[in-house]
């Protein structure tokens, strides 16, 4: 796999869908590291190590002065040894910003948080530092034994790690994806079980010139807004093109003007959405012409309840009916017993709030096996706004 990543490096579309595909044979991806990484893919400890060459404006002269110097004098211990030892070789502040968010410093001792406060005045200290020495001129530093030293090292201030959001959209800015995790793996098994096609059906294949998902056919595919285009039409109505990207890759979706009037408080960058839609596939390329946007936390929902038999429902429905007057919402809620295999649906008039808590309180009331959130799907839906 770590072979099969390297030799589509200059696809992110490709790298995206191996990624996936490792992480579903249970193949951890690690982020790029200096210490340990080369220019492709490689193995680590059963895991595979992203390739420093897909960091964005590292050239190659600095992938082989990193791998050379870390050969003949072995890891970088900080942020400033890594500095100091390459800071002659094309590594400029630029480019040690794309390592540190990338999570190739991670091995240094320090979070990318902290190292990003930090690193434009360690690398200003380190060519200071080297001026003097051209110069010949000497400073209190030369003066001073190891030990005494030690002390002068970076000191980074106490401000902890960037949210894991943050940190994954860090990433995506440097190397085209996400590395070490995706924004939406929590919703994996959800997407799973409500898309009807991934942004990889959209992708022509050039052998065949064709595309998994066919021309004019319905689809439903779930994903982040990750880039949004309003443009007016001829009759000076907007419409949009929308990046939606998904576990796999991106597909565009367009919204046409009646579409984008209902939706358009929905359509936000880094929005999560469901979208069904009809495909429009040419020989060039293959994107979504959308119909309806539905929003993760509006997709509706039911929540089941099962009791052992008719007569357990019966026994319990009073105290049942109060803990859903206390939390009343949206949620209809239905009743299975088991025995009988009937199912009831309650009237309107006892839909319940979906929240966490609820949800809790009746699994620790009902039993964690009883109760149960059903997510519906978009295909019937005429419209959510």
């Amino acid at each position: 796999m770590a072979a099969l990543l390297t030799s589509v490096l200059g696809n992110p579309a490709k790298v995206a869908e191996y990624i996936m595909h490792c992480r579903q044979m249970g193949i951890s991806i690690l982020p790029p590291d200096v210490n340990e990484g080369i220019s492709g893919f490689s193995v680590s400890n059963g895991c595979i190590r992203y390739g420093l060459s897909a960091i964005k404006s590292l050239g190659k002269p600095v992938i082989d002065a990193i791998v050379m110097e870390r050969k003949e004098h072995g890891s970088f211990k900080s942020l400033k040894d890594f500095v100091e030892r390459l800071s002659s070789k094309e590594v400029n502040k630029r480019t040690v910003e794309s390592f540190i968010k990338s999570g190739a410093f991670d091995s240094l001792h320090a979070t990318r948080k902290q190292m990003m406060l930090v690193y434009v005045s360690v690398i200003d200290g380190v060519n200071q530092e080297k001026k003097r020495s051209m110069t010949g001129q000497m400073s209190l530093f030369d003066l001073m034994g190891e030990e005494e030293k030690q002390e002068y090292e970076v000191t980074y201030p106490d401000v902890g790690e960037y949210e894991k959001e943050q940190l994954l959209a860090m990433e995506k800015e440097v190397l085209g994806i996400y590395a070490s995790g995706h924004p939406l793996e929590e919703y994996a098994e959800s997407l799973q079980k409500i898309v009807t096609a991934t942004t990889t059906d959209f992708l022509i294949d050039p052998e065949t010139n064709s595309a998994k998902a066919k021309d004019q056919s319905l689809y439903i595919i779930g994903g982040m807004i990750a880039n949004k285009t309003v443009k007016m039409t001829r009759n000076n109505q907007n419409m949009a093109f929308l990046t939606v990207e998904d576990l796999y890759g991106t597909v565009e979706v367009v919204v046409f003007p009646r579409d984008y009037e209902k939706y358009q408080s929905i359509m936000n960058i880094d929005e999560k959405v469901y979208i069904r839609g009809r495909a429009s596939i040419s020989e060039e390329e293959g994107k979504l012409i959308c119909e309806m946007i539905v929003p993760f936390d509006k997709l509706p929902k039911e929540v089941w309840i099962q009791f052992q038999n008719k007569q357990a429902f019966t026994e319990s429905a009073p105290a049942l009916y109060r803990i859903f007057g206390q939390n009343k919402g949206n949620t209809p809620v239905i009743i299975y017993c088991k025995e009988e295999r009937e199912l009831n649906r309650l009237p309107k008039n006892l839909m319940i709030s979906d929240s966490e808590e609820v949800l809790v309180n009746l699994s620790q009331k009902y039993g964690e096996d009883n109760v149960k959130v059903v997510e519906k799907s978009i295909e019937n839906l005429r419209k959510i706004h």
